[in-house]
């Protein structure tokens, strides 16, 4: 229990001097809760009690706390416009692939989630249904043919549809000294019938990059680096929640050892030979490749719903009483 009161909303401080390794935690609780916003207070409050008792668990060193203060300091300085460091640093850690599992529950059938990863961007140009993907040359040619629905089947129109996917040789976009603009990335709008369709290459699998600390990290504990073939995606439709899922190719050396967690049976998919009638109406070649998948949307309100109800079980059942503001939990002290 933290040491300090409060009286009309203000907050009575203990003293600050001669802390030790018991009252520490306390403390600093104490004097991170003097704001109005009860949320940042409580997400605060765990952030210091688990950071504290990973500290007084390990025995944290003074060398090993200032390595990993180098760390996160070279983490930062690896980050650009181009490259986030820092998300791929959540995804090896599996924290991206719990947030989202965390704050978009999906109810039964709607198709499940996954990490974002740290190539999105938001200059991707806006294309029509059919047109290419990507100017890479060397990969083999691939129809992606895609449909949005809503849980009841029902076809979703006009959805935002962000697409993206690395070259031949593994390397997204942002990640080619010669880059001129976008490229294997796009957004996609459904037609009437929640269809959409554009021409890719069949995915590759790659390593995430290692020349930096997550490459020292990596090898001290004897980490491949390497993620499955996949293709991501991203659903915006104002009524739904976002969906960021991505498709990973079955069989794929890579699909049950992802280097950041984001593998879900539910997205394997196949790549099937693309038979004449399809190759000529969407004008693909006939030694091309199609995926056919069908994604599937939870409404704004079923995924609310569900959060909810996971949120007040699961604090639940970790003893600890909670409202919900704005649908994240805060202490119940009332």
């Amino acid at each position: 229990m933290t040491e300090h009161t409060k009286t009309n909303g203000t907050v009575h401080l203990p003293t600050s001097k001669d802390l030790t390794i018991d009252n520490i935690t306390d403390n600093v609780i104490a004097f991170n809760s003097q704001g109005k916003d009860s949320r940042l207070a409580y997400v605060l409050e765990r952030l210091v009690t688990h950071l504290h008792d990973f500290a007084r668990e390990t025995r944290l060193s003074t060398k090993e706390w200032r390595y990993g203060l180098d760390f996160l300091e070279q983490t930062g300085k690896m980050c650009t416009d181009e490259r986030a460091e820092f998300i791929t640093l959540s995804d090896v850690l599996g924290l991206s692939a719990l947030v989202d599992a965390i704050d978009h529950p999906k109810p039964p059938g709607a198709t499940d989630g996954t990490i974002l990863g740290p190539f999105h961007t938001h200059e991707a140009e806006e294309m029509q249904n059919g047109d290419y993907l990507m100017r890479d040359g060397h990969g083999e040619a691939c129809l992606m043919i895609g449909t949005v629905v809503d849980t009841n089947g029902k076809p979703v129109a006009d959805a935002e549809i962000h697409i993206w996917e690395a070259n031949s040789e593994g390397k997204y976009d942002v990640q080619l000294p010669d880059r001129k603009g976008p490229d294997g990335r796009c957004v996609l709008r459904s037609d009437e019938n929640g269809l959409f369709w554009f021409k890719a290459i069949v995915p590759v699998p790659y390593p995430i990059a290692q020349d930096g600390p997550l490459g020292v990290l990596f090898r001290a504990v004897r980490r491949h680096p390497y993620r499955p073939a996949h293709m991501h995606f991203m659903f915006e439709k104002p009524g739904f929640d976002s969906l960021i899922t991505a498709l990973y190719l079955r069989d794929d050396p890579y699909e049950g050892s992802d280097a950041v967690f984001g593998v879900k049976s539910s997205l394997i998919v196949s790549t099937e030979d693309i038979d004449a009638e399809t190759a000529k109406k969407f004008g693909q070649p006939v030694d091309s490749k199609v995926i056919r998948w069908n994604f599937v949307l939870a409404s704004e309100e079923q995924a609310s719903v569900l959060r909810d109800e996971n949120s007040m079980k699961a604090l639940e059942d970790l003893g600890r009483r909670v409202k919900l503001i704005n649908h994240l939990p805060v202490p119940d002290v009332d």
